[in-house]
């Protein structure tokens, strides 16, 4: 496993832009180099500790359904070596394992989330209104049920620091016009299916995820960002589930224990994290390559 990296420093190439754990820079005027960075946001605050080798986990298991996948929707990765498009030792360290050069897409403005569980924020509208995101659901659901069918529900996307907002599909109608709206819905829908089907055969249940997609300047629909990971889903052991609980997820839910009980103010900065809470989430993220892709 490489060093943790909490910030890339990338010289060959310029920066353009920081997400919560995704560094990005211009390779040329049609591809991007994207650096899936060790950085673990919670609440909404990016902490200052990372989780070490979580970027080459996000790589590799996005790397894994973007070709399972392919077939569904087209997706933003060129096939180029990141090693190749950086000149020093010391910037192929960096993207070494944890990078994609892909295509430059224009972003939609919209976080294409889908739910095949009811929980979460889910679950605690589902108890206020009968609905989820204003999509009416069957009475007398339990926590962690499996819902009737998958259901999307879009949001906004927030800037980091700033909370997501639920919106409605004729809200995403919109913002996309309803074609965009029915296609993004139609492979948001798509690709949580079959890869919930074959993550069932090993173990896992994808009880939600979320997939951000771009389109090129023809207007077609391209999968970007990160795939079914373990940062945008919720994964969870399908040996302990059970209907009425919420089963422990492959994710960062060691460092939100821990911080809910810190009694931090959930405002940056964010306290810095204790080792063995940090080395437990990594172990959960690599637990949860492993059981999907068996590396």
């Amino acid at each position: 496993m490489s060093v943790a990296l909490l910030q890339s420093d990338i010289q060959s190439l310029s920066f353009l832009h920081r997400g919560k754990v995704r560094d990005i820079y211009a390779v040329d005027d049609d591809k991007l180099l994207v650096v899936q960075t060790d950085r673990l946001s919670a609440f909404d605050v990016i902490l200052p500790d990372p989780i070490p080798g979580k970027g080459e986990v996000l790589t590799t298991v996005s790397n894994f359904w973007f070709n399972k996948l392919g077939h569904v929707i087209a997706n933003h990765l060129t096939g180029i070596a990141p090693e190749s498009v950086v000149k020093t030792d010391a910037d192929r360290a960096q993207v070494r394992g944890r990078s994609f050069v892909v295509k430059k897409l224009q972003p939609l403005p919209i976080e294409a989330i889908v739910r095949g569980y009811l929980v979460g924020s889910g679950w605690k509208d589902y108890q206020k209104t009968g609905a989820v995101c204003g999509i009416r659901l069957p009475a007398g659901l339990q926590e962690a049920q499996k819902l009737p069918q998958p259901l999307f529900t879009p949001s906004t996307k927030a800037a980091v620091g700033e909370h997501d907002e639920n919106i409605s599909f004729d809200e995403a109608r919109k913002l996309l016009g309803d074609a965009r709206a029915e296609e993004v819905r139609n492979a948001t829908l798509a690709l949580y299916s079959q890869a919930a089907d074959y993550a069932l055969t090993r173990g896992i249940i994808i009880a939600d995820t979320k997939f951000e997609f771009g389109v090129d300047q023809a207007g077609k629909l391209y999968l970007i960002d990160e795939a079914l990971t373990p940062d945008s889903s919720r994964f969870w052991p399908a040996d302990q589930y059970r209907v009425g609980s919420n089963p422990p997820s492959f994710d960062k839910q060691f460092v939100r224990d821990w911080l809910e009980s810190s009694g931090w103010n959930k405002r940056a900065p964010a306290p810095h994290i204790p080792r063995d809470v940090l080395q437990k989430t990594a172990d959960k993220y690599r637990e949860a390559q492993f059981k999907l892709i068996g590396s």
